[in-house]
């Protein structure tokens, strides 16, 4: 679907079943507002194209927030940008429950991955509000910043922000792609530098934190499973790689004598998929984000930047890979006579589910008539960086093909809907 024709409302509710719709949860209230959303940041192939602390980004917050208050949740934002919708609990001295997820997305990406959490956090209080539900415990939808990190190659930076994983000495030295800096972008959305480092919370007033995500992967379509279980969130590291050579003349300079910036980035490119199964079976490498510089097509590659993405679900495998792609690196550039710079501007631990907070998601799924399944998510998650202080849980939704990041990423409502009920019920238990 173009954008010429785009109505993610209508393809939505195609066939939805309204059987999904009770208990206050209403499947066609959350089509109506992933379609709005879906149309900050529209691209002409159908993408989203939401950068963190864009305007785009801040729009899309800025509309979640008019729906909060319309749920009777009061707002409040700190200083990294983080939206926190409350409802405030029976007996609000008791650690509230946090659920949320994010707006903003990668380039081209889709209009599911974020959103669908945020708005299935959203519904919950929604389907109280409608029913007269008050829970116990306050609960709180959060919509977190920059959690794609597209914009930075470093992400993941609300949660960071607010937990205090920020670490402002690599922070402050981010530059995007325009090569505008961190504190100047801040200032785009309102921010402050000196604001943003003053973001952390206090975690001792949240009980636990649980984030709705579209699988990004196949094995619930396998299962035939709507809704799944995160057993485990694999840890990123991101290194960035810098192979510097000599620009020259493509017919002037003799092959004897190039140093090519870009034969030796390839090399090592091509040799970065072996290294992880050498180590591990669940840890991959990507090298996803490439510039060649001058980029002139008669101009011998003088500097290759890129960015590997390296991931496992135990930190000890995962950084011995990191490992050996470093020492990749610097072989290829050795080999070719060019130099090399690396900078880790990524690194975050992995985060197990604590077997209580799988075994009350079960629960709830079984309560919901569904069949349990574990999953470890290969990709990271603003709640792997909450899970590294506070206990949190997660839930992965079908996605059609296992396609995420792409204009073709889909989930059904009908398996959103199902979501919703299952986080519902989960976060009811907790307020027994």
């Amino acid at each position: 679907m173009h954008r010429d024709n785009w109505n993610l409302y209508e393809t939505l509710l195609k066939d939805y079943s309204t059987y999904h719709s009770y208990d206050g949860i209403n499947g066609e209230r959350m089509a109506s507002r992933l379609h709005a959303l879906s149309e900050i940041g529209l691209t002409e192939s159908g993408g989203s194209y939401r950068l963190g602390f864009s305007k785009e980004e801040r729009q899309a917050k800025d509309l979640v927030i008019g729906w909060m208050k319309d749920a009777g949740l009061s707002v409040t934002e700190d200083s990294a940008g983080n939206v926190f919708g409350r409802l405030e609990g029976s007996d609000p001295d008791l650690p509230a429950v946090l659920s949320g997820s994010h707006v903003d997305s990668v380039p081209e990406g889709g209009h599911f991955d974020g959103p669908l959490g945020v708005l299935s956090s959203l519904e919950v209080a929604e389907a109280w509000k409608e029913t007269g539900y008050k829970p116990k415990r306050s609960y709180e939808v959060v919509i977190f910043t920059d959690e794609e990190g597209a914009r930075f190659n470093n992400g993941l930076t609300g949660s960071r922000a607010m937990t205090g994983e920020i670490d402002p000495s690599i922070q402050s030295g981010l530059a995007d792609q325009d090569g505008r800096g961190f504190a100047e972008v801040l200032q785009d959305t309102g921010l402050t530098e000196e604001g943003f480092y003053q973001a952390k919370r206090s975690l001792s007033n949240i009980e636990t934190f649980v984030e709705v995500h579209i699988e990004q992967g196949t094995r619930l379509e396998q299962e035939d499973l709507p809704v799944g279980i995160v057993s485990g969130i694999a840890g990123p590291s991101w290194l960035e790689i810098s192979f510097t050579g000599s620009a020259g003349h493509a017919g002037n300079t003799p092959m004897g004598e190039r140093k090519d910036a870009l034969v030796a980035a390839g090399e090592f490119v091509r040799n970065v998929p072996e290294i992880p199964g050498t180590v591990s079976g669940t840890a991959v490498a990507t090298v996803g984000k490439l510039k060649v510089l001058p980029n002139g097509a008669n101009v011998i590659p003088g500097r290759v930047e890129l960015v590997v993405d390296i991931r496992d679900i135990e930190e000890e495998t995962r950084d011995e890979v990191v490992r050996l792609i470093m020492e990749a690196a610097d072989k290829a550039a050795a080999h070719y006579n060019i130099g090399c710079e690396q900078q880790q501007i990524l690194k975050v631990k992995p985060v197990p589910i604590a077997d209580n907070e799988k075994q009350m998601l079960g629960d709830a799924l079984k309560a919901c008539g569904l069949r349990t399944v574990e999953i470890p998510s290969g990709a990271g998650h603003d709640a792997m960086i909450v899970g590294h202080h506070i206990p949190a849980a997660m839930l992965f939704v079908r996605s059609k093909d296992g396609i995420s990041h792409n204009p073709a990423e889909w989930t059904s409502l009908n398996d959103g809907v199902q979501g919703v009920h299952v986080l519902k019920t989960y976060i009811e238990s907790i307020n027994q």
